[in-house]
């Protein structure tokens, strides 16, 4: 039986993010940590970087198929990453 009174890690780490107005740092990172498992495994391993500033999703990678290929996967993308944080922190996706 679980204790009411008792709250998780992950919990009390969201709520020191929400207290301290730092909410969309918190969503931002769960976003870049959740682009390989959005993207698959090829495609990670041919990034050379993410980032997110201003809503807008940065990635850089190695090829300029993938370049092509991620450029027609833009929507389906950010709406992958948004729903990992259950809301709309993109608005725009960048490829470099």
């Amino acid at each position: 039986m679980s204790d009411p009174n008792l709250t998780t890690l992950g919990e009390m780490i969201k709520a020191f993010y929400h207290d301290n107005q730092r909410d969309s740092a918190l969503d931002e990172q769960i976003i870049l940590d959740s682009w390989k498992e959005v993207v698959g495994d090829f495609i990670a391993a041919h990034t050379l970087h993410t980032s997110v500033k201003n809503g807008v999703f940065y990635v850089k990678v190695d090829a300029d198929s993938l370049k092509n290929e991620l450029l027609y996967a833009k929507s389906m993308l950010l709406k992958s990453l948004n729903s990992k944080v259950e809301k709309e922190i993109l608005k725009d996706f960048v490829i470099i």
